[in-house]
C-alpha cells in the first residue's frame, strides 16, 4: 500500500487532470433543515470509508469499547495537547527564521491541522491493519461530535501564539465549520454501517470483508491522488525551496510526534496490538480535507497557509502506510514464530 501511495502522489504531480476532475464532480446541494449541504464525489468517497468502518466493527469490539472510556478520553486529550505543545515549540524556534511572515503562515497552517477532528481515513487504515475498529471509530466520532466546541477553542489558543495580524485570522477561522456537514458525512454513514452490521449475520459478513478492505484501499488511493493533484503541481511550481523544505520538515515532525503519542498511550494503558494500531492512526491522522476547505474559504489572501496542510495530508498517509507495513511484518513474524 505504501508504494501504491507514493505512486499515486507521483502520478498526481505529473498528471493531475483526472484528480482535478474527481474533485469537481458535483451532484448539487441537499437541503438539511435550514442548511444547504453540497454533495460531491469526494464527500461520497469519504462517506464510503465511514460506512465501511461501521460495517467492519465486530460486536465483541463494540462491547469492549464501553470498557475503554479512559483510553478514548486520553486519546482525545492527547490529540489536542500534544500538537499544541509541539506547535508552541515550533513558534519559539521559528522566531529565528529570516522571514517572519513565512513563520506565521506555517503556524496558521499547523493550527488548522491540529484543530481538525480525527480523520475518517484513520478507520480505513485501522481496518486494513486489523486494528480495533470500534476504538478507531469511537475516536473519530467523539472528536467529530466535539469538534464544534474543541475546534474554536483550539484556534483561539493558537491565536495567542501568533502575531497580531494572524491572531485575528485564527479568531475568524473559529467562526467557520458546520456541525451538519460533519454529521452528514462522518456520523451518519458510520451509524448506517453499524446498523447494517447488526442486521446481517456474522457468517455472511465474514466472506465479504476482504472485498471491503480492497474497496477501502482503492478509495484511499483515489482521495490521496485527488488531493495531490491540487497540491503537488502547485508545490513544484513554487520556487521557494527553503520555505518548502522547512515546512515539510516541521509537518513531518508533527506527524511522527502524533503517531508516537499514540504508541506511548498504548504502552501506558497496556493495550493489545489491535488497540495500539487504532490509537496510532487516530492520533496521527487529522481531517485535513476540512482544513483545506476552511483555508480556501477564509484564507484566500494567504495561499502559503495551505502548504503545511497539504504537506501534512501527504505525510500522514505515508507514515500510516509505513505503520501498516511494519505492523504486517510483525504479525507475519509472530505467526511464523508461533508455527
Amino acid at each position: 500500500m505504501l508504494w501504491f501511495l507514493i505512486s499515486a502522489y507521483a502520478i498526481a504531480a505529473v498528471f493531475p487532470t483526472v484528480g482535478l476532475w474527481i474533485r469537481n464532480v458535483s451532484f448539487g446541494n441537499v437541503q438539511l433543515f435550514e442548511t444547504k449541504i453540497h454533495v460531491s464525489l469526494l464527500l461520497l468517497l469519504l462517506a464510503t470509508l465511514m460506512f465501511n468502518a461501521g460495517l467492519g466493527v465486530k460486536t465483541s469490539q463494540l462491547q469492549s469499547l464501553m470498557q475503554q472510556g479512559r483510553v478514548i478520553l486520553a486519546g482525545l486529550a492527547a490529540n489536542l495537547i500534544i500538537p499544541m505543545l509541539y506547535i508552541f515549540g515550533v513558534t519559539l524556534v521559528m522566531r529565528l527564521w529570516y522571514e517572519p511572515d513565512e513563520a506565521q503562515h506555517i503556524l496558521v497552517g499547523l493550527a488548522l491541522v491540529a484543530a481538525m477532528p480525527i480523520a475518517g481515513a484513520s478507520t480505513a487504515w485501522a481496518q486494513n491493519s486489523n486494528g480495533n475498529l470500534a476504538l478507531s471509530l469511537g475516536l473519530v466520532l467523539s472528536s467529530t461530535v466535539l469538534s464544534p466546541i474543541i475546534t474554536p477553542v483550539a484556534l483561539q489558543v493558537f491565536g495567542e501564539m501568533a502575531s497580531e495580524e494572524y491572531e485575528t485570522v485564527l479568531q475568524e477561522l473559529a467562526a467557520y465549520g458546520s456541525g451538519a456537514f460533519l454529521g452528514l458525512w462522518i456520523v451518519l454513514p458510520s451509524m448506517l454501517g453499524l446498523g447494517l452490521r447488526f442486521a446481517i449475520p456474522e457468517a455472511q459478513l465474514t466472506g465479504v470483508m476482504p472485498f471491503i478492505k480492497l474497496i477501502n484501499s482503492i478509495v484511499l488511493l483515489l482521495l490521496n491522488y485527488s488531493n495531490g493533484a491540487v497540491s503537488l503541481p502547485q508545490a513544484v511550481a513554487d520556487r521557494d525551496f527553503d520555505f518548502l523544505a522547512v515546512t515539510l520538515g516541521i509537518t513531518t515532525g508533527l506527524c511522527i510526534t502524533a503517531f508516537a503519542a499514540g504508541y506511548g498511550l498504548s504502552r501506558l494503558f497496556k493495550v493489545d496490538q489491535a488497540d495500539r494500531v487504532s490509537l496510532m492512526y487516530g492520533l496521527g491522522m487529522n481531517n485535513n480535507g476540512t482544513g483545506l476547505v476552511l483555508a480556501s474559504l477564509a484564507l484566500a489572501s494567504y495561499p502559503r497557509v495551505m502548504v503545511p496542510i497539504i504537506f501534512y495530508n501527504l505525510v500522514q498517509h505515508l507514515v500510516a502506510g509505513s505503520v501498516h507495513e511494519v505492523t504486517g511484518r510483525n504479525v507475519a513474524v509472530h505467526k511464523s514464530g508461533g508455527a
